[in-house]
Protein backbone atom coordinates (compact mmCIF):
# COMPACT_ATOMS: atom_id res chain seq x y z
CA UNK A 1 0.00 0.00 0.00
CA UNK A 2 2.04 2.87 -1.43
CA UNK A 3 -0.22 5.35 -0.61
CA UNK A 4 -2.88 5.03 1.77
CA UNK A 5 -5.61 6.86 2.94
CA UNK A 6 -5.56 8.24 7.18
CA UNK A 7 -7.31 5.25 8.71
CA UNK A 8 -11.22 5.14 8.94
CA UNK A 9 -13.04 7.19 10.91
CA UNK A 10 -15.15 6.66 13.29
CA UNK A 11 -18.57 4.80 12.26
CA UNK A 12 -17.46 3.68 8.42
CA UNK A 13 -17.87 0.23 9.27
CA UNK A 14 -20.13 -0.85 11.63
CA UNK A 15 -18.80 -4.24 12.30
CA UNK A 16 -14.87 -2.70 13.54
CA UNK A 17 -14.12 -1.87 17.15
CA UNK A 18 -11.89 1.23 16.16
CA UNK A 19 -11.24 1.59 20.20
CA UNK A 20 -9.89 -1.71 20.56
CA UNK A 21 -6.83 -3.32 19.74
CA UNK A 22 -5.89 -5.12 16.52
CA UNK A 23 -6.29 -8.36 17.83
CA UNK A 24 -9.44 -7.28 19.60
CA UNK A 25 -11.17 -6.73 16.36
CA UNK A 26 -12.94 -10.04 15.17
CA UNK A 27 -15.51 -11.03 12.32
CA UNK A 28 -17.99 -13.62 11.73
CA UNK A 29 -18.96 -14.22 7.81
CA UNK A 30 -22.72 -14.47 7.56
CA UNK A 31 -22.34 -16.03 4.12
CA UNK A 32 -18.55 -16.96 3.59
CA UNK A 33 -16.95 -17.14 -0.03
CA UNK A 34 -16.69 -20.83 -0.63
CA UNK A 35 -13.00 -21.69 -1.89
CA UNK A 36 -12.30 -23.96 -4.41
CA UNK A 37 -11.54 -26.93 -2.32
CA UNK A 38 -13.79 -27.12 -0.47
CA UNK A 39 -14.10 -24.82 2.71
CA UNK A 40 -13.19 -25.77 6.23
CA UNK A 41 -10.89 -24.63 8.54
CA UNK A 42 -7.76 -24.33 6.82
CA UNK A 43 -4.21 -25.25 8.31
CA UNK A 44 -1.34 -24.12 7.11
CA UNK A 45 1.74 -25.97 5.78
CA UNK A 46 5.06 -25.25 7.00
CA UNK A 47 5.34 -23.69 3.26
CA UNK A 48 2.55 -21.42 3.85
CA UNK A 49 2.73 -20.24 6.80
CA UNK A 50 6.86 -19.56 6.90
CA UNK A 51 7.86 -15.86 5.44
CA UNK A 52 10.26 -17.68 2.61
CA UNK A 53 9.29 -16.61 -0.74
CA UNK A 54 8.44 -16.13 -3.38
CA UNK A 55 5.45 -18.28 -3.42
CA UNK A 56 3.25 -20.02 -6.55
CA UNK A 57 -0.20 -19.21 -7.43
CA UNK A 58 -1.01 -22.35 -6.58
CA UNK A 59 0.98 -22.70 -2.98
CA UNK A 60 -0.37 -19.05 -2.86
CA UNK A 61 -4.35 -19.43 -3.41
CA UNK A 62 -5.58 -21.73 -0.35
CA UNK A 63 -4.46 -18.58 1.48
CA UNK A 64 -5.92 -16.04 -0.01
CA UNK A 65 -9.74 -18.33 -0.61
CA UNK A 66 -8.96 -18.86 3.34
CA UNK A 67 -8.17 -15.51 4.11
CA UNK A 68 -11.69 -14.73 2.01
CA UNK A 69 -13.75 -17.20 3.85
CA UNK A 70 -12.73 -15.52 7.15
CA UNK A 71 -13.22 -11.99 6.08
CA UNK A 72 -15.77 -11.94 3.40
CA UNK A 73 -13.60 -10.60 0.75
CA UNK A 74 -12.90 -12.27 -2.70
CA UNK A 75 -9.78 -14.40 -3.17
CA UNK A 76 -9.44 -13.41 -6.34
CA UNK A 77 -8.55 -9.56 -5.20
CA UNK A 78 -6.70 -10.57 -2.15
CA UNK A 79 -4.47 -12.09 -5.54
CA UNK A 80 -4.70 -9.60 -7.62
CA UNK A 81 -3.42 -7.25 -4.59
CA UNK A 82 -0.73 -9.89 -4.01
CA UNK A 83 0.30 -10.00 -7.43
CA UNK A 84 0.62 -5.97 -8.11
CA UNK A 85 2.50 -5.31 -4.69
CA UNK A 86 4.97 -7.47 -4.33
CA UNK A 87 4.50 -10.23 -7.50
CA UNK A 88 3.85 -13.07 -4.92
CA UNK A 89 6.51 -12.30 -2.81
CA UNK A 90 9.15 -11.79 -5.28
CA UNK A 91 9.83 -8.41 -3.71
CA UNK A 92 9.39 -7.42 0.03
CA UNK A 93 10.50 -3.77 -0.07
CA UNK A 94 10.64 -1.97 1.66
CA UNK A 95 9.28 0.36 -1.02
CA UNK A 96 10.52 4.02 -1.58
CA UNK A 97 7.79 4.95 0.18
CA UNK A 98 8.35 3.06 3.57
CA UNK A 99 6.09 0.01 2.61
CA UNK A 100 7.25 -3.18 3.95
CA UNK A 101 6.50 -7.32 3.35
CA UNK A 102 3.99 -9.41 1.13
CA UNK A 103 1.10 -6.73 0.86
CA UNK A 104 3.37 -3.71 1.73
CA UNK A 105 1.50 -2.13 4.52
CA UNK A 106 3.22 0.79 5.92
CA UNK A 107 4.30 0.44 9.27
CA UNK A 108 1.31 2.43 11.31
CA UNK A 109 -0.88 0.63 9.11
CA UNK A 110 0.07 -2.48 9.89
CA UNK A 111 0.21 -1.83 13.55
CA UNK A 112 -3.02 -1.17 13.95
CA UNK A 113 -4.38 -4.10 11.45
CA UNK A 114 -1.63 -6.39 11.10
CA UNK A 115 -2.76 -10.25 12.81
CA UNK A 116 -0.70 -13.25 13.81
CA UNK A 117 -2.94 -15.38 10.85
CA UNK A 118 -0.59 -18.12 10.95
CA UNK A 119 -0.18 -18.77 15.00
CA UNK A 120 3.32 -18.59 15.24
CA UNK A 121 2.78 -15.73 17.94
CA UNK A 122 3.66 -12.46 16.11
CA UNK A 123 2.36 -10.60 13.52
CA UNK A 124 4.94 -10.30 10.60
CA UNK A 125 4.45 -8.43 7.80
CA UNK A 126 6.38 -10.66 5.91
CA UNK A 127 4.65 -13.60 6.22
CA UNK A 128 2.35 -14.61 3.43
CA UNK A 129 -0.11 -15.49 5.75
CA UNK A 130 -0.23 -13.29 8.45
CA UNK A 131 0.04 -10.25 5.56
CA UNK A 132 -3.06 -11.74 3.18
CA UNK A 133 -5.27 -11.99 5.85
CA UNK A 134 -4.48 -8.46 7.89
CA UNK A 135 -4.59 -7.31 4.18
CA UNK A 136 -8.49 -9.04 3.62
CA UNK A 137 -9.33 -7.42 7.28
CA UNK A 138 -7.91 -4.30 6.33
CA UNK A 139 -10.50 -4.30 3.09
CA UNK A 140 -13.37 -4.72 5.01
CA UNK A 141 -12.23 -2.16 7.72
CA UNK A 142 -12.24 0.15 4.10
CA UNK A 143 -15.77 -1.20 3.09
CA UNK A 144 -15.04 -4.05 1.54
CA UNK A 145 -18.18 -6.31 2.15
CA UNK A 146 -20.29 -2.67 1.18
CA UNK A 147 -18.56 -1.83 -2.18
CA UNK A 148 -15.23 -3.92 -3.13
CA UNK A 149 -13.59 -1.31 -5.68
CA UNK A 150 -14.10 1.55 -2.91
CA UNK A 151 -12.21 -0.55 -0.84
CA UNK A 152 -9.03 -1.50 -3.25
CA UNK A 153 -9.47 2.33 -3.75
CA UNK A 154 -8.73 2.74 0.15
CA UNK A 155 -6.06 0.03 -0.05
CA UNK A 156 -4.58 2.46 -2.46
CA UNK A 157 -5.33 5.95 -3.27
CA UNK A 158 -5.30 5.66 -6.69
CA UNK A 159 -8.21 4.55 -9.71
CA UNK A 160 -5.14 3.44 -11.92
CA UNK A 161 -4.38 0.82 -8.96
CA UNK A 162 -8.25 -0.05 -8.87
CA UNK A 163 -8.51 -0.60 -13.01
CA UNK A 164 -5.71 -2.89 -12.43
CA UNK A 165 -6.39 -5.01 -9.33
CA UNK A 166 -10.19 -5.62 -10.58
CA UNK A 167 -8.71 -6.68 -14.02
CA UNK A 168 -6.16 -9.09 -12.72
CA UNK A 169 -9.26 -10.22 -10.08
CA UNK A 170 -11.79 -10.74 -12.98
CA UNK A 171 -8.70 -12.67 -15.11
CA UNK A 172 -8.22 -14.87 -11.72
CA UNK A 173 -12.11 -15.30 -11.75
CA UNK A 174 -12.04 -16.51 -15.01
CA UNK A 175 -9.32 -19.39 -14.46
CA UNK A 176 -6.49 -17.34 -15.50
CA UNK A 177 -4.19 -17.92 -12.73
CA UNK A 178 -4.71 -21.71 -12.47
CA UNK A 179 -4.00 -22.50 -16.30
CA UNK A 180 -0.95 -20.11 -16.03
CA UNK A 181 -2.46 -17.08 -18.15
CA UNK A 182 -2.60 -14.20 -15.61
CA UNK A 183 1.42 -15.46 -14.94
CA UNK A 184 2.37 -15.40 -19.08
CA UNK A 185 3.47 -11.79 -18.55
CA UNK A 186 6.65 -11.94 -15.50
CA UNK A 187 8.81 -13.91 -17.94
CA UNK A 188 7.67 -12.34 -21.08
CA UNK A 189 8.54 -9.14 -18.88
CA UNK A 190 11.71 -10.51 -18.63
CA UNK A 191 12.33 -11.92 -21.72
CA UNK A 192 11.94 -8.04 -23.13
CA UNK A 193 14.02 -6.53 -20.58
CA UNK A 194 16.60 -8.87 -21.39
CA UNK A 195 16.21 -8.37 -25.20
CA UNK A 196 16.16 -4.71 -25.15
CA UNK A 197 19.64 -4.92 -22.78
CA UNK A 198 20.91 -6.80 -25.29
CA UNK A 199 20.45 -4.39 -28.04
CA UNK A 200 21.09 -1.32 -26.20
CA UNK A 201 24.41 -3.26 -25.20
CA UNK A 202 25.14 -3.96 -28.97
CA UNK A 203 24.52 -0.40 -30.21
CA UNK A 204 26.47 0.91 -27.98
CA UNK A 205 29.41 -1.72 -29.11
CA UNK A 206 28.21 -1.11 -32.43
CA UNK A 207 29.14 2.72 -32.21
CA UNK A 208 32.24 2.23 -30.68
CA UNK A 209 33.46 0.20 -33.42
CA UNK A 210 32.42 2.36 -35.79
CA UNK A 211 34.08 5.08 -34.32
CA UNK A 212 37.48 3.35 -34.25
CA UNK A 213 37.00 1.86 -37.67
CA UNK A 214 36.42 5.67 -39.08
CA UNK A 215 39.35 6.68 -37.21
CA UNK A 216 41.94 4.23 -38.73
CA UNK A 217 40.16 5.04 -42.44
CA UNK A 218 40.82 8.46 -41.53
CA UNK A 219 44.03 7.81 -40.89
CA UNK A 220 44.80 5.51 -43.61
CA UNK A 221 43.84 8.26 -46.22
CA UNK A 222 46.08 10.72 -45.02
CA UNK A 223 49.27 8.83 -45.03
CA UNK A 224 47.90 7.39 -48.51
CA UNK A 225 47.58 11.39 -49.52
CA UNK A 226 51.27 11.72 -47.86
CA UNK A 227 52.58 9.16 -50.08
CA UNK A 228 51.32 10.35 -53.40
CA UNK A 229 52.42 13.78 -52.75
CA UNK A 230 55.27 13.93 -50.53
CA UNK A 231 58.97 15.55 -52.09
CA UNK A 232 61.16 12.54 -50.74
CA UNK A 233 60.77 9.18 -51.70
CA UNK A 234 62.29 8.21 -48.37
CA UNK A 235 59.22 9.98 -46.93
CA UNK A 236 56.81 8.18 -49.93
CA UNK A 237 57.49 4.96 -48.67
CA UNK A 238 57.40 5.43 -45.44
CA UNK A 239 53.80 6.91 -45.22
CA UNK A 240 53.31 4.05 -47.73
CA UNK A 241 54.28 1.74 -45.41
CA UNK A 242 52.24 2.96 -41.98
CA UNK A 243 49.28 3.57 -44.66
CA UNK A 244 49.56 -0.35 -45.37
CA UNK A 245 49.72 -1.03 -41.35
CA UNK A 246 46.93 1.04 -40.67
CA UNK A 247 44.96 -0.59 -43.57
CA UNK A 248 45.41 -4.30 -41.93
CA UNK A 249 43.88 -2.86 -38.57
CA UNK A 250 41.54 -0.91 -40.36
CA UNK A 251 40.02 -4.63 -42.15
CA UNK A 252 39.97 -5.45 -38.56
CA UNK A 253 37.59 -2.93 -37.40
CA UNK A 254 35.58 -3.34 -40.39
CA UNK A 255 35.20 -7.05 -39.38
CA UNK A 256 34.33 -6.36 -35.72
CA UNK A 257 31.79 -3.63 -36.92
CA UNK A 258 29.85 -6.42 -39.59
CA UNK A 259 30.34 -9.10 -36.45
CA UNK A 260 28.11 -6.76 -34.04
CA UNK A 261 25.91 -5.18 -36.62
CA UNK A 262 24.57 -8.95 -37.50
CA UNK A 263 24.43 -9.36 -33.38
CA UNK A 264 22.23 -6.00 -33.20
CA UNK A 265 20.36 -7.30 -35.94
CA UNK A 266 19.69 -10.62 -34.30
CA UNK A 267 18.78 -9.22 -30.78
CA UNK A 268 16.42 -6.47 -32.41
CA UNK A 269 14.27 -9.32 -34.18
CA UNK A 270 14.21 -11.33 -31.25
CA UNK A 271 12.83 -8.21 -29.36
CA UNK A 272 10.90 -7.45 -32.17
CA UNK A 273 9.01 -10.63 -31.56
CA UNK A 274 9.04 -10.81 -27.78
CA UNK A 275 6.64 -7.31 -28.46
CA UNK A 276 4.67 -9.02 -30.98
CA UNK A 277 3.45 -11.38 -27.56
CA UNK A 278 3.11 -8.89 -25.34
CA UNK A 279 0.99 -7.00 -28.56
CA UNK A 280 -1.14 -10.07 -28.50
CA UNK A 281 -1.87 -10.79 -24.57
CA UNK A 282 -4.82 -11.15 -23.64
CA UNK A 283 -5.57 -8.37 -21.58
CA UNK A 284 -4.89 -4.82 -21.33
CA UNK A 285 -4.59 -5.03 -17.54
CA UNK A 286 -2.01 -7.54 -17.77
CA UNK A 287 -0.14 -5.37 -20.37
CA UNK A 288 -0.33 -2.95 -18.50
CA UNK A 289 1.08 -4.87 -15.38
CA UNK A 290 4.07 -6.11 -18.07
CA UNK A 291 5.38 -2.75 -18.98
CA UNK A 292 4.85 -0.84 -15.55
CA UNK A 293 7.89 -0.63 -13.86
CA UNK A 294 6.73 -0.75 -9.88
CA UNK A 295 6.98 2.59 -9.67
CA UNK A 296 4.88 4.88 -7.90
CA UNK A 297 2.87 5.91 -11.07
CA UNK A 298 1.09 9.47 -11.67
CA UNK A 299 -2.47 10.45 -12.17
CA UNK A 300 -2.09 10.04 -15.46
CA UNK A 301 -0.74 6.11 -15.03
CA UNK A 302 -4.80 5.24 -16.04
CA UNK A 303 -4.20 5.85 -19.42
CA UNK A 304 -2.08 3.06 -19.87
CA UNK A 305 -4.78 0.49 -19.25
CA UNK A 306 -6.95 2.53 -21.89
CA UNK A 307 -4.53 3.30 -24.65
CA UNK A 308 -3.26 -0.89 -24.32
CA UNK A 309 -6.74 -1.67 -25.63
CA UNK A 310 -6.09 -0.30 -28.79
CA UNK A 311 -3.07 -2.43 -30.18
CA UNK A 312 -3.62 -3.21 -33.64
CA UNK A 313 -5.81 -0.34 -34.62
CA UNK A 314 -4.50 0.98 -38.34
CA UNK A 315 -3.13 4.33 -38.84
CA UNK A 316 -4.67 6.96 -40.27
CA UNK A 317 -3.65 10.49 -40.47
CA UNK A 318 -5.85 12.75 -38.44
CA UNK A 319 -7.86 10.07 -37.43
CA UNK A 320 -8.94 10.32 -33.41
CA UNK A 321 -11.21 7.50 -33.30
CA UNK A 322 -10.73 3.41 -32.84
CA UNK A 323 -13.34 3.06 -35.70
CA UNK A 324 -11.63 6.05 -38.01
CA UNK A 325 -7.63 4.67 -36.87
CA UNK A 326 -5.10 6.55 -34.96
CA UNK A 327 -2.67 9.05 -35.57
CA UNK A 328 -0.20 9.66 -32.86
CA UNK A 329 -1.83 12.86 -31.34
CA UNK A 330 -5.21 11.26 -32.27
CA UNK A 331 -4.34 8.23 -30.38
CA UNK A 332 -3.39 9.85 -26.82
CA UNK A 333 -6.49 12.94 -27.62
CA UNK A 334 -8.57 9.93 -27.48
CA UNK A 335 -7.37 8.37 -24.34
CA UNK A 336 -7.12 11.16 -22.36
CA UNK A 337 -10.48 12.10 -23.00
CA UNK A 338 -11.56 9.19 -21.34
CA UNK A 339 -10.00 10.08 -18.28
CA UNK A 340 -11.69 13.55 -18.68
CA UNK A 341 -8.99 15.60 -20.51
CA UNK A 342 -9.61 17.20 -23.47
CA UNK A 343 -5.87 17.28 -25.44
CA UNK A 344 -5.75 19.29 -28.57
CA UNK A 345 -5.21 17.16 -31.64
CA UNK A 346 -1.58 18.63 -32.83
CA UNK A 347 1.57 17.22 -31.20
CA UNK A 348 2.59 20.64 -30.65
CA UNK A 349 -0.12 21.79 -28.63
CA UNK A 350 -0.20 18.60 -26.55
CA UNK A 351 3.31 19.78 -25.78
CA UNK A 352 2.22 23.05 -24.73
CA UNK A 353 -1.07 22.01 -23.25
CA UNK A 354 -1.54 24.31 -20.11
CA UNK A 355 -1.91 21.18 -17.79
CA UNK A 356 1.13 19.55 -19.01
CA UNK A 357 4.34 19.54 -16.63
CA UNK A 358 7.75 19.07 -17.93
CA UNK A 359 9.42 15.31 -16.54
CA UNK A 360 13.20 14.41 -17.31
CA UNK A 361 13.91 11.28 -19.10
CA UNK A 362 14.97 9.76 -15.65
CA UNK A 363 11.92 10.49 -14.04
CA UNK A 364 9.54 8.56 -16.56
CA UNK A 365 6.30 7.41 -15.26
CA UNK A 366 3.51 4.68 -17.23
CA UNK A 367 1.14 8.00 -18.47
CA UNK A 368 3.49 9.94 -19.46
CA UNK A 369 3.46 11.72 -23.47
CA UNK A 370 6.83 11.43 -25.05
CA UNK A 371 7.63 13.58 -27.77
CA UNK A 372 10.34 13.35 -30.98
CA UNK A 373 11.45 14.53 -34.37
CA UNK A 374 11.39 18.40 -33.22
CA UNK A 375 7.35 17.45 -31.51
CA UNK A 376 6.31 15.75 -35.05
CA UNK A 377 5.58 12.28 -32.85
CA UNK A 378 4.34 11.53 -29.65
CA UNK A 379 3.47 8.54 -27.65
CA UNK A 380 2.57 7.15 -24.27
CA UNK A 381 5.16 6.09 -21.82
CA UNK A 382 4.35 1.91 -20.83
CA UNK A 383 7.26 1.54 -18.68
CA UNK A 384 10.78 0.07 -19.09
CA UNK A 385 11.85 2.44 -21.55
CA UNK A 386 8.77 0.94 -24.10
CA UNK A 387 5.60 3.25 -24.81
CA UNK A 388 2.90 3.17 -27.46
CA UNK A 389 2.02 5.06 -30.44
CA UNK A 390 0.55 5.50 -34.05
CA UNK A 391 3.60 5.68 -35.58
CA UNK A 392 2.82 5.93 -39.41
CA UNK A 393 1.33 5.07 -42.66
CA UNK A 394 0.85 1.60 -43.02
CA UNK A 395 1.39 0.53 -39.13
CA UNK A 396 -1.27 0.47 -36.56
CA UNK A 397 -1.04 1.13 -32.87
CA UNK A 398 2.19 -0.79 -31.82
CA UNK A 399 4.93 -0.63 -28.57
CA UNK A 400 7.72 0.88 -29.40
CA UNK A 401 11.26 1.61 -27.55
CA UNK A 402 12.68 4.58 -26.54
CA UNK A 403 16.37 3.13 -27.02
CA UNK A 404 15.83 1.87 -30.37
CA UNK A 405 18.02 4.16 -32.63
CA UNK A 406 15.04 6.23 -34.64
CA UNK A 407 13.76 6.72 -31.04
CA UNK A 408 16.91 7.04 -29.41
CA UNK A 409 18.34 10.12 -31.52
CA UNK A 410 15.35 11.97 -31.78
CA UNK A 411 14.13 11.92 -28.54
CA UNK A 412 12.37 16.03 -27.50
CA UNK A 413 11.83 15.31 -24.16
CA UNK A 414 8.30 14.35 -22.73
CA UNK A 415 5.18 16.09 -20.14
CA UNK A 416 2.83 14.49 -18.09
CA UNK A 417 -0.55 15.39 -17.78
CA UNK A 418 -1.80 16.26 -14.67
CA UNK A 419 -6.08 16.41 -13.34
CA UNK A 420 -7.12 13.39 -15.21
CA UNK A 421 -10.65 12.87 -13.88
CA UNK A 422 -10.23 10.78 -11.24
CA UNK A 423 -6.92 10.40 -10.46
CA UNK A 424 -8.32 12.41 -7.02
CA UNK A 425 -11.72 10.71 -6.41
CA UNK A 426 -12.86 7.47 -5.74
CA UNK A 427 -14.11 5.26 -8.17
CA UNK A 428 -17.48 4.87 -9.08
CA UNK A 429 -20.13 2.54 -7.16
CA UNK A 430 -20.27 0.17 -10.32
CA UNK A 431 -21.15 -3.16 -9.47
CA UNK A 432 -17.96 -5.24 -9.90
CA UNK A 433 -18.59 -9.32 -9.84
CA UNK A 434 -16.16 -12.14 -9.11
CA UNK A 435 -17.22 -15.85 -8.97
CA UNK A 436 -15.01 -18.77 -7.68
CA UNK A 437 -13.23 -20.69 -10.23
CA UNK A 438 -14.04 -24.01 -7.88
CA UNK A 439 -17.72 -22.57 -8.37
CA UNK A 440 -18.63 -21.07 -4.80
CA UNK A 441 -20.79 -18.05 -4.14
CA UNK A 442 -20.23 -14.64 -6.21
CA UNK A 443 -19.67 -11.64 -4.61
CA UNK A 444 -21.04 -8.46 -6.15
CA UNK A 445 -19.86 -4.64 -4.79
CA UNK A 446 -23.64 -3.60 -4.39
CA UNK A 447 -24.50 -6.64 -1.78
CA UNK A 448 -23.61 -5.86 2.15
CA UNK A 449 -22.61 -9.45 3.32
CA UNK A 450 -23.30 -8.91 7.22
CA UNK A 451 -20.61 -9.45 10.31
CA UNK A 452 -21.75 -9.82 13.37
Amino acid sequence: MRRLLSLLGVGLVLALTLSGTASADTFRVAQPHQASSGGGVFTFTSTQATPAGPHSFAALRPIWQAAGNAYGIPWEVLGAINKVETNFGTNLGPSSAGAVGWMQFMPSTWARWGIDANGDGRADPNSPADAIFSAARYLVGCGGQFDIARAVYCYNHASWYVNEVLGLASLYAQGGGATGIAFSADPLKAQIASARSQVSASHAQLDTARAKAERLARSERRLLHVAGTARLLSSQLDAQRRAVLLGVRRHVADARVHQLQRRLDAATTQLGKYREQANSAPSPALLSSLFSDGSSQAPSGGAVSIALQYLGIPYKWGGASPETGFDCSGLVQYVYAQLGISLPHYTVAQWKYAGAVPVAKNQLQPGDLVFFNGLDHVGIYLGYGDFIDAPHTGATVEIDSLSESWFASRYDGARRIVGAAGAGASPSASVTAFTSAGGGTAFTSNVVYFTR
